[in-house]
């Protein structure tokens, strides 16, 4: 038995491995396509983007052709160089560079030798590829922008790394991916699918037809069209508002939760970031560190949200039954909370209730509020929690969702937060008391504070805010259409919406009101400090501003927040005037003076003050300082209108030859 047992193991391991080899070699050629075999060559139709369309139907983004030139080493012979670096217009230094980087991907894959021709550069090369073995042009897509605006929307494409090519085998050396904003989070939507097809070579290297007569070629499927929510004139005209200026404008659709304007200033045309110039484009706009044209302040810059803040907590004290509409506290020119501790105010004075309290944004009123609110629980780490939980439910102090790159959570402190600060306690309500009007250790985002208005237009509940509006032939995610409830009761709302309405007619933005439209909104002038050189220096205040309208049945709600613009009515509040009539009228605006004013001013005076100096000496000093800046500037500009002048007579001085002028001055 022992006899027949050995060989026969043998044997029926042998027929295993003959089954498996004859299997894989003549039955399954599915590894033959997969391997770098020389006697066939992968070639890659890449599809189109999908489209991008406004809510309204305005084409957005649409694809222009382009054209790489890709390069497989091994295949490089008798190659012309100089002739090539000439063609091309790129140094010989270049030229190796770029072939070295192939090399190292891979001698026997194709990969981007040079991307995006144009179609000059395309046909001056088309003209002598046969001459040059080892390259060949394959045809892509580029984004072709119809507007000049949104580009912190779109975000752009660009070539994947090696990091992308290792997580995701889909992509090769040279395929194009979404980077930032919707480009990127519906990057699998968009791109579509690339076909592929299988060529066949023979031993001279010659295209002899398709690999098994195309049995594994596919079809490239182009990307899904997608319409946004996003409605374009709106955003071109929030971009122009914002121009010399910085921060950002939010608007919503209270009733969707739709976005409607997403801006951020400075921001930047998004066709700088197509075509040969991208990368130093790109590498221009990253290395501006003064404005940031590519951080989205909408999404990412966190400030303390000032005045509009009082709405919240009034909302949260009437929940909390530690005030009713009637309850008045006296104003003294601010709120005294402790010995020697006093925070102003600048409503004038008086007896306050809710509804004065609001459209005069009286700062003792809602620090009484915050402090009944925190004292009415036995310990004030059960005050604050309590309070935190309230304002978590409007969506504050954490990722919002929605289908942007994430930006920032904010910041809602809790008595963790307070302990770690105060390890030996001894923190209360009157420590904390700045929160109660939007400083102190509160911190929001514009997007935050736009969401707040469309929670409270909508009485009680907001939906994720989202910029996606349509997907062609599939729905959009449920989480967009999903109601989050906040834990204020539907009834304490109409009384605030009351004192905002009034923040018009009577209130701090009275200046700002448009006839035939009811604007509810609130001002904020918000501390604004930063350090330089080490020192914790305040700066001009930043302005902000939150509204919604119309009154009843709300159809846009936004916050707009302009960076070192003083009060929240000297900026802020007039932009979102214009904003909400641009949206509800279209084409007609009434308020020119605001529109003009908006349209023409700036504030880079203010954003020069950071980097001249200007903080850095003696306040007593400060206006010489400015003095000398701007006789500086002066003096510079008259010597380039000067330098222009000398241009343009030159231009118009007519020349006369050597020999004319001889003979004339022998006349």
């Amino acid at each position: 038995m022992r006899k027949i047992l050995l060989p026969g193991l043998i044997i029926a391991a042998t027929v295993l491995i003959l089954a498996r080899l004859f299997y894989l070699q003549i039955l399954d050629d599915s590894y033959i396509k997969k391997s770098d075999n020389n006697a066939i060559k992968i070639v890659y139709d890449y599809p189109e983007r999908g489209y991008m369309y406004d809510r309204n139907g305005e084409l957005l983004v649409a694809n222009q052709p382009s054209y790489d030139i890709m390069v497989i080493p091994k295949e490089i012979k008798n190659l012309d160089t100089l002739e090539f670096c000439s063609i091309l217009n790129i140094t010989r230094e270049e030229f190796n560079k770029k072939i070295e980087k192939a090399i190292v991907y891979s001698p026997r894959l194709p990969s981007v030798f040079l991307p995006q021709l144009n179609k000059v550069e395309y046909a001056a090369f088309q003209e002598k590829i046969r001459k040059y073995n080892g390259f060949y042009i394959q045809k892509r897509s580029l984004r072709d922008y119809q507007v000049e605006v949104g580009a912190n929307i779109f975000g752009y494409i660009a070539q994947v790394n090696d990091g992308i090519i290792q997580k995701n085998p889909y992509y090769k050396s040279g395929d194009l991916i979404g980077m930032q904003g919707i480009e990127s989070e519906y990057e699998e939507i968009l791109r579509g699918v690339k076909g592929v097809k299988y060529r066949q070579r023979d031993r001279f290297n010659k295209d002899i037809g398709s690999y098994k007569e195309g049995k594994y070629d596919t079809i490239a499927v182009q990307g899904k069209d997608i319409t946004l929510t996003i409605d374009a004139e709106l955003q071109k005209y929030g971009e122009a508002l914002m121009k010399n200026k910085r921060g950002g404008i939010v608007a919503i659709e209270p009733k969707t939760g739709e976005i409607l304007a997403l801006v951020t200033a400075p921001s930047y045309n998004p066709a700088l970031l197509v075509g040969r110039e991208r990368s130093k484009n790109f590498t221009a706009l990253y290395h501006d560190t003064i404005s940031m044209p590519l951080f989205d302040r909408g999404l990412l810059a966190e400030y303390p949200p000032g005045s509009p803040f009082k709405i919240l907590t009034a909302l949260i004290g009437l929940q909390e039954g530690v005030i009713d509409e009637q309850t008045q506290f006296l104003c003294h020119g601010g709120f005294s909370y402790g010995r020697g501790a006093f925070m102003r105010c600048h409503c004038g004075g008086g007896a306050r209730n809710l509804h004065v309290g609001i459209y005069k944004s009286c700062n003792a009123y809602f620090g009484n509020v915050f402090k009944l609110t925190i004292d009415k629980y036995p310990k004030p780490r059960f005050g604050v929690n309590a309070w935190s939980n309230h304002m978590k439910s409007f969506g504050l102090g954490d990722f919002m969702g929605y289908d942007l790159p994430p930006g920032r959570k904010g910041h809602i402190p809790t008595s963790e937060y307070y302990d770690r600060w105060y390890p030996n306690g001894g923190w209360k309500s009157s420590t904390i008391i700045s929160n109660s009007i939007g400083q102190g250790e509160v911190l929001m985002t514009p997007m935050q504070l736009a969401n707040m208005m469309a929670t409270i237009a909508n009485e009680g509940y907001y939906y994720t805010p989202h910029i996606i509006k349509k997907i062609k032939g599939q729905p959009i995610d449920k989480k967009f259409t999903t109601k989050h409830i906040t834990t204020i009761d539907k009834q304490y709302y109409k009384p605030v919406i009351d004192g905002l309405f009034d923040v018009y007619n009577m209130g701090t933005a009275y200046g700002s009101r448009v006839e035939g439209i009811e604007i509810c909104g609130k001002t904020g002038t918000a501390e604004n400090f930063t350090k330089i050189d080490g020192r914790r220096v305040q700066l001009q205040d930043h302005s902000v501003f939150v509204a919604f309208a119309p009154r009843h049945n709300p159809k846009i709600a936004l916050a707009v927040l302009v960076e070192n613009g003083h009060y929240g009515a000297t900026w802020a509040a007039p932009m979102a005037s214009l904003m909400i009539e641009k949206y509800i009228r279209r084409d007609t605006i009434t308020r020119v003076d605001l529109e003009n004013r908006m349209l023409n001013g700036s504030l880079q005076f203010e954003y020069e003050k950071v980097t001249n100096g200007y903080y850095l000496v003696p306040k007593d000093q400060r206006a010489e300082l400015i003095a000398k800046k701007e006789a500086e500037k002066k003096a510079e500009s008259e010597k380039k209108e000067k330098k222009d002048n000398s241009q343009k007579n030159n231009a118009n001085v007519k020349t006369v030859p050597t020999e004319q002028r001889k003979k004339a001055e022998k006349r």
